[in-house]
């Protein structure tokens, strides 16, 4: 892809469908790619099946429009889609780009009523263990697995999404992968803003601080991150864990309990979710991920690496594309190995350790630049205006 090429903007209408604009890795992703087709003069509006997002604000002060569709529940399924209807036959989006399973299927199912309009979809994970979540999970992802031909485009965030979708039937000739862009100038380290969160989370100057930054999902798998916890806090008193990210409540009180199992009750830092994710970052000493399936491109890594913070990652989806040399990688699952590569990051030197986070921080402006995910995406969404995106096939 020619990069240096000009893009011109698409007059007509881009309409981003979602769920909703709660807190969330893709919903971060849209926020950001909404505004920055915005700004560079594309017509932009975001549709939500549910409104009341903690991002709303900030597409608003952009000048995106949010459409609220007011979905009332799992069963509000025909008015709903009437409601829908009516706003797309309104707006004749030139594009309909939408962002996971459920939003995916019902732009392709209303796509014979928008001769017209471009049906991209989006794909932000790899390799979901099913079986870990309920029963409309399931039936939503053997309906895009049928569907998926009838996309005139796919985007896929990660190379292991695109050989996922492929493995399970997604026409490859239709998939380009785009990987997620991270705002550097956001998300950099913040010194005051370290002070200020190791304060108010009760941490000494010489407490050592390794956090995982993640909603409470089986995918994340949380339960390893804390059995590792448990093996470095026997040993290492000088070392505190932290879990920044909400859920269900029946799953959080079932990690808080292993936890408490474990012995982790003094050394652990439950956080919930938080808003200003660069201070938090800046708070860790090393950050973790411990996903065991279903990740495609993982922001906390990357924003975590703009921070200039060390990362040790377990090896799904993307992962160790992302850190390259900068980081450690470890296998999925193994609690022992997480801990062994926390030991082994924490006992990196000080020079050795100033290396690898600028160099963290370098390739992710590098490769996972917010401007770069813009420009890819701009240029996509034009060929297909243009083509059909028949230049895929």
């Amino acid at each position: 892809m020619n990069l240096c090429s000009p893009v011109h903007p698409i007059s007509e209408t881009i309409l981003f469908l979602a769920r909703s604009l709660d807190r969330g890795g893709a919903e971060r992703q849209l926020v950001v790619l909404a505004k920055g087709l915005a700004h560079r003069g594309h017509g932009v509006a975001v549709a939500v099946f549910l409104g009341g997002g903690v991002y709303e604000t900030e597409l608003a002060e952009a000048g995106v429009r949010v459409i609220n569709l007011v979905k009332q529940g799992r069963w509000d399924i025909l008015p709903f889609l009437n409601r829908l209807l009516r706003l797309l036959r309104k707006e004749r989006p030139a594009v309909m780009h939408s962002y996971l399973g459920v939003p995916n299927i019902l732009a392709t199912a209303l796509k014979p009523l928008l001769p017209g309009t471009r049906i991209i979809w989006g794909l932000r994970a790899s390799n979901v263990d099913l079986s870990r979540y309920d029963w409309l999970s399931r039936l939503a992802y053997a309906l895009e697995r049928r569907l998926a031909r009838f996309a005139d485009l796919i985007i896929a965030n990660s190379h292991a999404g695109k050989r996922h979708a492929v493995a399970n039937g997604f026409p490859e000739n239709k998939i380009v992968v785009i990987p997620n862009g991270v705002d550097t100038e956001y998300f950099r380290f913040d010194p005051e803003g370290r002070r200020q969160v190791r304060s108010a989370w009760g941490l000494g100057e010489d407490e050592i601080l390794v956090g995982l930054v993640a909603r409470l999902d089986p995918m994340k798998d949380h339960p390893t991150f804390l059995e590792a916890a448990s093996l470095i806090a026997r040993e290492h008193h000088d070392v505190r864990f932290v879990c920044v990210g909400d859920g269900p409540v029946a799953y959080a009180e079932a990690l808080k309990q292993q936890a408490a199992a474990l012995g982790l009750t003094k050394q652990l830092i439950w956080a919930g979710a938080r808003d200003n994710m660069p201070a938090v970052y800046s708070a860790l000493d090393l950050s973790s991920s411990s996903s065991s399936f279903g990740e495609g491109f993982s922001n906390t890594i990357a924003e975590a690496m703009a921070c200039g913070v060390l990362c040790v990652v377990t090896d799904v989806g993307d992962a160790k594309k992302i850190v390259g040399e900068t980081g450690f990688v470890i296998e999925p699952g193994n609690p022992a190995a997480l801990a062994s590569a926390w030991q082994m990051a924490l006992e990196t030197g000080g020079a050795e350790k100033a290396s690898r986070s600028q160099r963290a921080r370098e390739r992710v402006i590098e490769h996972f630049s917010l401007e770069r995910l813009i420009e890819e995406t701009a240029r996509v969404l034009e060929t297909a205006v243009k083509t059909g995106a028949q230049w895929m096939i």
